[in-house]
């Protein structure tokens, strides 16, 4: 490496963030650019070690050591050619992915892990900067077709590795415009919008057709599709959102927490020309769930100008620190505080909702809570009603934001074939499913997960496609070795 001390020397640094009260005032990032010199020192971090397990906690399997060696030594088209070698796009990644290599990196042993993706992040921006990202058109068309449809980050890196591959795509999105989750669901304050923008710009020169505001069974049937393409790619996500059956959730006020934040996002870009119809402004926000979309919500809500937000979560709050049954490599359940936290909001473990009060006219007023306690019983966690905890907390919108079941049932995957399984995903083998002209990829497939494995799921399909297609394929693939191996049985049943 470049520095086989750094990571003796220089400490983890991050970009510093916009102050938190400035930035509930917009919707732009929230983030301040960090300096060249702090970068390259964060590179310089990365040890060299005998084996980088950044590789396995990676479901791209970016090849992390060379890369930052190449940032520590300013060799920016190097740095670009590693990445993009498997990283489609590492302009989302290096912004919103909760980045698993880190858990991974031996330094995070006994010290803060290499920033790799800040340093991932900075390449893709360095190759654009420096018009290092330019678009590569095949040379050669095979002649064979093949339609993606939605047009998410799956869909987006299965289209860019299956037009590299010489075929000719056409990406399909019911939406006006590309993207999937990461242009409705991701607010922009975490990621702007042109950041897809440029990089579907780069895919349109380079040869790939895109479709919006297209949807199967509206615009266009199945049979069409089967008809006029070699091959079919299907990566229309995990769409259906878990629901909360309690008494009281079909008051007015109570929402899924895509309909607050994909509304929120059209508004920001223009596309919706009046206010989000789901306000949080002077309002009581009540955030169920957990998670990033949680979070997500909680700075959305605080944009709007809630009166308060509050986070609720089934499970117990997570230590500062690994527990000790929860060691290295594996992905550290401790606590994370994200900048939407930081900007207001109250967190609130280990709470059971009961039911929805209304007022007069329908509207949710308020929500019934009590606190829970776990304990171990016939070998699993459940949990119990803590006695005399019951209240009532005021609550003028309610945000579901508890996860996604499996694919929308609205006939689709019948339409093309496709039979699913119990559990409402559908069947596959080797993202093949039960049609053999049909393949899959994505949060459809292998149910709600990351963008980076999304990405890793659209790749891995066009290599089956491109296999199915001409017999054999020349693109890039992870080693399997690193993969869940989900594929072993028949089908993933």
């Amino acid at each position: 490496m470049g520095a086989k001390d750094g990571f003796l020397k220089y400490k983890r640094e991050l970009e510093s963030d916009r102050d938190r009260n400035q930035r509930v005032k917009d919707y732009n990032d929230i983030h301040i650019p960090i300096k060249p010199e702090t970068l390259n020192n964060q590179a310089a971090r990365c040890m060299d070690c005998g084996i980088p397990f950044c590789h396995q906690g990676c479901p791209l399997g970016n090849i992390i050591p060379e890369f930052n060696d190449a940032v520590h030594r300013k060799e920016w088209g190097e740095a670009w050619d590693i990445l993009r070698s498997t990283n489609n796009f590492p302009e989302f990644t290096g912004r919103i992915c909760p980045a698993p290599c880190e858990a991974s990196c031996v330094l995070g042993i006994n010290k803060d892990p290499v920033a790799i993706e800040l340093i991932e992040k900075n390449i893709a921006e360095k190759a654009y900067e420096n018009d290092l990202a330019k678009p590569i058109v095949p040379e050669n068309r095979t002649g064979k077709t093949v339609a993606v449809v939605g047009a998410g980050p799956a869909g987006m890196a299965a289209a860019d590795q299956l037009n590299q591959a010489g075929h000719e795509v056409t990406l399909y999105e019911k939406d006006q415009k590309v993207g999937g989750l990461l242009r409705y669901g991701i607010p922009d304050f975490k990621m702007e919008k042109w950041v897809i923008d440029r990089r579907v710009k780069l895919m349109e020169e380079e040869g790939v057709n895109f479709a919006t505001g297209t949807e199967i069974g509206k615009t266009i049937t199945a049979d069409e599709i089967l008809s006029k393409y070699d091959a079919v790619v299907l990566s229309t996500g995990a769409q259906e959102p878990r629901d909360l059956k309690i008494k009281g959730r079909e008051f007015t006020g109570v929402h899924f927490a895509m309909e607050f934040l994909g509304e929120q996002n059209r508004v920001v870009s223009g596309e919706r020309k009046d206010e989000n119809p789901i306000s949080a402004k002077d309002k009581h926000v009540i955030v169920i769930g957990g998670g990033d979309t949680g979070s997500d919500c909680i700075g959305t809500s605080n944009r709007h100008g809630a009166a308060s937000v509050t986070q609720l979560e089934l499970l117990p709050k997570p230590p500062q620190q690994r527990a000790q049954l929860n060691p290295w490599p594996e992905w550290p359940m401790t606590l994370k505080t994200t900048t939407s936290h930081e900007e207001g909001a109250e967190r609130v473990w280990s709470v059971l909702t009961k039911e929805f009060t209304k007022d007069d006219k329908g509207n949710v007023k308020g929500l019934v809570l009590v606190d829970i306690e776990w304990k171990e019983k016939d070998g699993r966690m459940q949990f119990v009603e803590v006695e005399g905890t019951e209240r009532t907390v005021p609550c003028d919108l309610a945000l579901l934001a508890i996860g996604y079941t499996g694919p929308k049932l609205n006939g689709m995957l019948e339409a093309f074939g496709v039979e699913a399984m119990e559990n409402t995903l559908p069947k596959s083998k080797d993202y093949q499913s039960t049609n053999s002209k049909v393949f899959l990829a994505g949060d459809m497939r292998r149910g709600q997960s990351l963008v980076v494995w999304a990405i890793s799921e659209g790749r891995e399909a066009a290599v089956k496609v491109d296999e199915f297609l001409m017999g054999k394929s020349n693109l890039p693939r992870k080693d399997k070795s690193f993969f869940e191996n989900v594929e072993d049985a028949e089908f993933c049943e």
